[in-house]
């Protein structure tokens, strides 16, 4: 069966046909102390409904209390995925917070760390007999520990300030994938629009063998209006290859033009690979795809495709009613990315939370600019550097072949880095993380420390939540230099950048303002934003004179206002946390869009 991209699907870079989620309702049971180890000392005693952690209501517990370790058991039927002919089975994990430990039909099958990032595990010789087969899951998730990678979740027991609910255990799609032995294991994808090409990393798992062929054809556009763009074939040596696939230059701008991936022209390149023995039969077969698109910096702006873009996002954290970090079904994904363009917005920046695949493929397809960030920790040691590390390698790699992605983050207002102008142990490791992810993926910016006390950088980006307008406008406007600026500005007393690292050019963003809150006058006093708004009226007048007062500083590249939804205690949101406008969105988008701005960018 020919795979086609579904966006049901788990992974949607490399999909194939054959496929079951596991999610739905499994055996439960609290480890409040953390002291069982073994799936034999577990009394499952309720039921939750995966993926929802215990934590959020959809789960059906609900319980936000301090908890060391949750476990899990479900069966499982495999008709479908009995191995036959070397086929192979495995089980995939989207996220499992904080570290996991599963076990197939009572062999121990695995560990993962990282409450953020996927993890794959082959089950095959584990499953004992032909009937149904039983998966356990314990997830370690310590709340107080401050060095782990927690983004928003909550160390206190009640939310307090800017932080959330805990999430613990499994929060993403749990799914079975059959497979053959030998198996087509990556595809990354980097396109390279001054040479033309598309750039391929391709390996495969399973036996080592030096004879089977990748092919590649990629194509574009649907039914009788699709053309192919290449038909390649790789010998996969040593199990993998590295190659550019040169396209068809058609030499006429609007045809070029017609093949670049942006927020109004998001044109997917979809990819049939397959893989083939030396007679020419099919061994394995995935669908992927990917998009000719380039992101740089250059002369203070952010350019898409050689041409300056005026940044609009808002900050996006990604939580639900009821359900936390998980969304109540992939249409809910799509919907906030079509909300996020219906608000005049051309991107967002996914705050503090390694974002469900899916809502990617539908930023891809439909054309929204996404800033990918770290869940910080909170605490600097050698084993914070090393955690953060690690899962940042991990979800870069995740995420790296995504049209969306056009920025990366890894620390945000040196959480887990406090003293960094005293501390050159912490300034090293801000920089560290930039030059790691600069080398994981050099084709994108790298923000290397969101908000202020930047030491090492592609853009300057500025929190400020002054709720003034003119004070805005003055900051950030026409009158203002560069180095008066970054030596006079210091929110919450932060300076923007380190000594020793002046700005060097680099486009200025204010990406953190705004958050005015505006609630129902019954739910004022347990919710707080940085400023408040009293009616719809006011909250509207608010809202357009800073988009008016910021769109007009002349010194910025764009913007990033808090935020997209209300979140929690936090009720700064556009929309209502049931994703429900404040006002009209045509309101929204007339603010966030204004006129046509310097450089050529869009407004």
């Amino acid at each position: 069966m020919r795979p086609s991209i579904s966006p049901e699907h788990p992974r949607p870079q490399l999909q194939r046909a054959e496929w079951t989620a596991l999610d739905g309702v499994w055996e439960f049971a609290f480890d409040r102390e953390g002291t069982m180890s073994r799936p034999e000392q577990v009394e499952f005693d309720r039921a939750i409904l995966v993926p929802f952690a215990p934590e959020t209501p959809r789960s059906g517990i609900g319980d936000e209390s301090y908890t060391m370790a949750v476990w899990y058991r479900r069966r499982f039927a495999v008709p479908a995925f009995q191995p036959v002919s070397g086929d192979r089975l495995l089980l995939h994990f989207g996220a499992v917070d904080h570290e996991a430990t599963v076990w197939v039909d009572g062999g121990r099958a695995g560990h993962h760390e990282g409450g953020y990032t996927p993890f794959s595990i082959d089950v095959t010789d584990l499953l004992r007999g032909d009937g149904d087969h039983e998966v356990i899951v314990r997830a370690g998730d310590d709340p107080h520990d401050l060095g782990k990678p927690r983004g928003k979740q909550d160390w206190l027991r009640e939310p307090h300030a800017i932080w959330y609910p805990r999430t613990t255990g499994i929060w993403q799609t749990v799914w079975l994938e059959r497979v053959p032995e030998c198996r087509i294991d990556l595809l990354r994808w980097t396109p390279n629009l001054e040479r033309w090409e598309i750039g391929v990393e391709a390996r495969i798992a399973g036996p080592r063998r030096d004879d089977l062929t990748l092919e590649l054809t990629l194509s574009v556009g649907d039914g009788p209006h699709r053309r192919m763009l290449a038909h390649d074939r790789y010998l996969m040596v040593s199990g993998e290859a590295n190659r550019r696939i040169a396209l068809l230059d058609p030499g006429i701008d609007d045809a070029r033009h017609d093949l670049l991936w942006s927020p109004d022209t998001p044109t997917l390149i979809d990819v049939h690979a397959r893989l083939l023995d030396p007679n020419g039969a099919v061994v394995d077969e995935v669908a992927s795809y990917t998009a000719m698109r380039s992101v740089r910096v250059d002369g203070g702006r952010f350019l898409l495709n050689g041409r300056p873009l005026y940044l609009r996002m808002a900050l996006d954290q990604g939580y639900w009613p009821g359900g936390g970090l998980t969304a109540p079904s992939v249409d809910a994904l799509r919907r906030d990315v079509e909300l996020a363009k219906a608000m005049g917005l051309n991107g967002v920046r996914k705050h503090q939370k390694i974002e469900d695949p899916r809502y990617l493929h539908w930023a891809d397809r439909l054309g929204l600019l996404v800033w990918g960030e770290m869940p910080s920790a909170y605490r600097f040691s050698r084993r914070s550097v090393e955690r953060v590390s690690a899962e940042w390698t991990q979800a870069v790699l995740r995420d790296v072949s995504h049209p969306c992605i056009v920025a990366w983050v890894p620390i945000n207002e040196s959480w887990g880095v406090p003293d960094l102008p005293v501390d050159a142990a912490q300034r090293d490791y801000i920089q560290g993380l930039y030059h790691l992810t600069r080398a994981l993926d050099p084709t994108r910016p790298v923000i290397g420390n969101d908000g202020w006390e930047t030491a090492a950088t592609d853009i300057v980006a500025i929190h400020d939540y002054d709720d003034d307008p003119a004070l805005l406008a003055e900051r950030y406007g026409n009158g203002s230099s560069v180095p008066n600026l970054l030596g006079r500005v210091r929110p919450l007393g932060r300076q923007l950048t380190l000594e020793g690292h002046d700005h060097r050019g680099q486009p200025i963003m204010l990406t953190e303002f705004g958050g005015i809150a505006f609630t129902p006058p019954s739910e004022a006093g347990a919710t707080w934003g940085y400023a408040r708004a009293e009616s719809e009226a006011a909250f509207t007048a608010h809202f357009t004179e800073m988009l008016l007062a910021v769109r007009g500083c002349r010194m910025l590249a764009g913007f990033c206002y808090t935020q997209f939804t209300d979140t929690y205690q936090e009720a700064n949101g556009m929309l209502a946390a049931d994703r429900t406008p404040k006002i009209p969105l045509e309101a929204y988008a007339a603010a966030v869009r204004g006129g046509v701005r310097r450089f050529g960018g869009e407004g």
